[in-house]
């Protein structure tokens, strides 16, 4: 299997890159937002790889970090979702902002990308919400409600907020969400129960 790339991009296509690697032509698959990303043909290039082998070919799918491979692997693991469908998704939002959606049940940003319908992002956010890589990329106010950065710090509403929601069931990765998109919409001066109550809100979208 074929973990990794290192070479020099020979040209593009529409969805793919030849990468040069010592005089081999790799055929690449990558989202939008890879493609985007990598350099001009003739510089060198590096790229995760997932290896795909079927009955009737082996396929190659190249990321700019080993996060986001992780999340294409993680995306297929839904029902619905293929190579396809997981790069389109990846092609609209990178890892922090797919941890993020995914945390706070943002099926709307999910449904975003092209192929994927109202039903299928609900699908995603309901399977994957608890089984995201837990903040390793998510966005860094949700993180530090988390525990994971220096928890003490956040005020007090906030830390009895998420605390509350924990109380009632909810996993402290999804109540630092709900609470951490809270906060954002009701201001930084929210008290406890408003948060709580718009909390419980985006819990249930």
């Amino acid at each position: 299997m074929i973990g990794k790339l290192k070479g020099v991009i020979d040209s593009y296509g529409d969805d793919f890159v030849i990468l040069d690697v010592n005089g081999v032509g790799y055929v690449v698959q990558c989202s939008t937002r890879t493609l985007q990303k990598l350099p001009r043909p003739g510089e060198p290039a590096s790229l995760a790889i997932e290896t795909q082998v079927r009955e009737d070919a082996i396929r190659l799918f190249g990321f700019t970090s080993d996060a986001e491979r992780d999340w294409f692997r993680l995306l297929q693991s839904v029902q619905g979702v293929g190579s396809k469908v997981a790069l389109a998704i990846l092609g609209i939002l990178p890892p922090a902002d797919l941890a993020t959606a995914l945390g706070t049940q943002d099926k709307a940003a999910v449904a975003r990308a092209p192929g994927v319908g109202p039903k299928l992002a609900a699908r995603i956010v309901a399977e994957l919400k608890d089984k995201a890589p837990v903040f390793g990329h998510v966005d860094p106010a949700v993180a530090k409600l988390s525990g994971e950065e220096d928890a003490a710090a956040a005020p007090a509403p906030l830390r009895d907020a998420i605390s509350a929601l924990v109380n009632l069931g909810y996993g402290r990765p999804q109540a630092a969400a709900a609470i951490a998109a809270s906060a954002k919409a009701l201001g930084a001066d929210a008290q406890t129960s408003a948060l709580i109550r718009q909390g419980l809100k985006e819990l249930a979208q």
